[in-house]
């Protein structure tokens, strides 16, 4: 099988479980922006220390194609085989997961009094463009949401995982021992 297609070639995409879109149709965009999120998420993770957080960054990324692929996939009935193969949607419980790996790694950290310049090791670095990345991806979610029914969960996993990256910069900054430079 080739990596091209040329069912593309006329600006159309095709969705997940069927049906054709322009490719600047919204969903497309809100899951090209999380499939983007995913991608700065693994640079981040090729960086050393590569141990650090690797087990939570690989389900954080498995999460993000679940993500894609409910985003991907507008009929319901669709959505849900494709869904059954692999055993999962985002829920509350992944939220819930992000926050507790935030509010592991703030206790550590010293209290935020400014706003923090982004960077220091590269890294950290490479978190903050995720970050930023995932902010957008959310922003491409939202306004899809607008228009069309998708899991909520989706924009609160979204949220949170931006916290955390945020969270992950700071941490790694202090773990190889970059403080935070205040703005």
């Amino acid at each position: 099988m080739k990596i091209y297609t040329k069912t593309g070639d006329a600006g159309e995409t095709g969705l997940f479980g069927g049906g054709r879109v322009p490719k600047d149709d919204p969903r497309v965009q809100a899951y090209g922006d999380v499939d983007e999120a995913n991608a700065a998420i693994g640079f981040a993770a090729s960086l050393a220390p590569q141990s650090f957080e690797s087990s939570l960054i690989q389900t954080i990324q498995r999460d993000l194609f679940t993500i894609g692929a409910e985003l991907a996939t507008p009929d319901p009935t669709k959505l849900a085989k494709a869904l059954a193969r692999s055993g999962t949607t985002i829920n509350a419980s992944d939220v819930g997961a992000l926050e507790d790996v935030i509010d592991k790694h703030e206790a550590k950290l010293l209290p935020l009094k400014n706003f923090i310049l982004p960077g220091g090791t590269p890294k950290a670095a490479a978190f903050h463009v995720a970050r930023t990345v995932c902010r957008r991806a959310e922003r491409s979610v939202v306004a899809l949401a607008r228009d069309q029914k998708i899991n909520a969960s989706i924009i609160h996993y979204l949220n949170r995982l931006s916290d955390l990256l945020f969270v992950l910069a700071r941490a790694v900054n202090m773990q190889t021992g970059h403080d935070d430079i205040a703005w």
